[in-house]
């Protein structure tokens, strides 16, 4: 109840890191957050996204028995925060293959549509880059999207998509 209430209040980092540490190791009260998203309330789980990305960065192998849940959670229509704080988790939990090739095809998805903002295609880019080193094939589809990116781009893609086309390229 405190994370409902909490989200309730308003929305600001000061609440963000209240949640996160409220969480701490305590699986129960993860599952308190994550039961925001599951209930569907828009303005909630908008609210809710943002300690999820803190806590992924914060306590990420708290949140490795929830990779299918999360991916789940891409498969509905979403306010841009909350695909780019779960993207965020996706970025430092290790992907399991059973829950890599419908998070691949989202990435995929997110990186070719030209009305995503660009954290979501820079998270979604890092993502794929991460499956890479599980799944070298990925790569010949990965890079020419990039590289198809880069000119028209914003300085953080080009930045981001630089920095991982040179990843890629060290990749067998």
């Amino acid at each position: 109840m405190f994370i409902r209430e909490q989200l309730k209040s308003g929305h600001s980092k000061f609440i963000a890191k209240s949640i996160v540490d409220y969480i701490g190791e305590d699986e129960d009260k993860l599952n308190e957050l994550l039961d925001v998203f599951a209930e569907g309330d828009t303005r909630l789980t908008q609210r809710a996204a943002w300690p999820l990305g803190l806590l992924a960065d914060s306590n990420p192998d708290l949140l490795k028995g929830k990779i299918t849940f999360l991916c789940g959670l891409l498969d509905k229509p979403l306010h841009a925060a909350v695909k780019r704080n779960v993207l965020r988790t996706f970025q430092v939990l290790d992907i399991p293959e059973d829950n890599m090739g419908i998070l691949a095809d989202k990435c995929f998805t997110y990186l070719h549509d030209i009305k995503e903002p660009i954290a979501v295609k820079a998270f979604a880019m890092t993502v794929l880059a991460n499956m890479c080193k599980k799944e070298p094939d990925l790569k010949n589809e990965l890079i020419p999207m990039i590289e198809d990116l880069i000119p028209f781009g914003s300085s953080g893609i080009v930045n981001r998509s630089k920095k991982l086309l040179k990843e890629l390229s060290k990749l067998p």
